[in-house]
């Protein structure tokens, strides 16, 4: 494992002795099977907030997390899960920087991996599954059924295409202070901006996602060769080539920044550097793609790029390598978004 995956993994390992025993076998036998220690991470706090609601909502009697037992989850009426994923949705919707349904399909299908390993996967003493009904599979939730032309349409208005991905750039450097009015705010600003500057431009320049960023340590940025390297979702090392303009931001930041700890970015934190979140990364891009022009995420940033780089070469394979993609059926979405850029210019003659 690489720096990154064990400190996943020390992270895990820490939630996993607040669960009960069978999460943990599940936990080592994923392990085994080198699922990747973030993912596996994030589906611990899945289980975790899901059997503090059962608890809350004495659909368990347990008295602690821990003690909840393979019975509560065998006997689990299939309403009390659709009753949890509809709180668990008006929660997300309270949170204005979430993707909500994505939030919502990555908690169930935690849920059902967990169910697929306890009625399938799991053995006992005699070689059999813990238990056999699993309730999870009964769950389903609608995707939102979208042509890639409606999509294309949606995220137009929401990129920095052409010469707008500089002149947000230019707004953030010259423009963004004039507006604040608060003296922390402004101090906080001058304090942060070589560095936000800096993950603004690596996101435009290399559409690399979010989680990908937060984890970069100093030695992952090359600046001389003007390429990152990343661990993708997947678990796959990725060497990322970052365009020209993002290196005087990268440079500054670089220079300016004396602290000697690991990671490449930091935030300040009760007197001491730790490792920059996704959630003050989302906070940043937020305040100031919406003080620019329309508030995105990072995502937006990453789709930026890509749409960027297909304009310019009309290539899904190069598009696909850029953002780490198996195949270019996911980049098909970027050859509507030009497509419809074609036909603005037309409209505009």
């Amino acid at each position: 494992m690489n720096q990154k995956q064990l400190q996943f993994k020390a992270k895990a390992e820490k939630i996993k002795t607040q669960l009960p025993w069978f999460v943990g076998e599940y936990y080592e036998s994923k392990l085994i099977a080198s699922y990747s220690t973030a993912t596996l991470y994030d589906y611990l706090l899945e289980f975790r907030r899901f059997f503090a609601w059962l608890i809350e909502r004495k659909i368990s009697q347990a008295s602690c997390i821990q003690k909840i037992s393979l019975k509560d989850l065998e006997v689990l009426p299939k309403k009390s899960v659709e009753a949890f994923l509809i709180e668990l949705r008006e929660v997300l919707n309270t949170e204005s920087t979430t993707n909500h349904e994505n939030s919502l399909h990555r908690s169930l299908a935690a849920l059902k991996a967990l169910y697929r390993y306890l009625t399938e996967e799991s053995e006992d003493e005699n070689g059999n599954p813990y238990f056999e009904r699993n309730v999870m599979s009964r769950i389903h939730l609608r995707k939102k059924e979208e042509t890639l032309s409606y999509r294309a349409s949606q995220l137009s208005g929401k990129l920095f295409l052409g010469n707008e991905t500089q002149a947000f750039l230019n707004f953030i450097d010259n423009d963004y202070e004039k507006s604040l009015t608060n003296k922390q705010a402004q101090k906080c600003f001058v304090r942060n901006k070589s560095r936000d500057l800096a993950i603004v431009a690596l996101f435009l320049a290399s559409g690399i996602r979010n989680a990908e960023l937060v984890a970069l340590d100093r030695k992952d940025l090359n600046i001389e060769t003007m390429k990152v390297h990343v661990w993708r979702k997947e678990g796959k090392a990725d060497s990322v080539r970052i365009a020209k303009f993002a290196k005087p931001y990268l440079e500054n930041y670089i220079k300016i920044r004396e602290v000697n700890e690991e990671a490449l970015f930091l935030t300040h934190y009760q007197h001491q550097f730790l490792r920059i979140s996704s959630a003050s990364i989302n906070h940043l891009v937020s305040k100031y793609s919406q003080a620019f022009k329309v508030r995105v995420t990072p995502h937006m940033l990453r789709h930026t790029l890509a749409t960027r780089l297909y304009e310019l070469t009309g290539s899904q394979v190069l598009v696909s390598q850029q953002l780490g993609h198996a195949s270019t059926q996911v980049t098909d979405l970027y050859t509507h978004i030009v497509d419809s850029s074609y036909r603005d210019a037309l409209d505009s003659l």
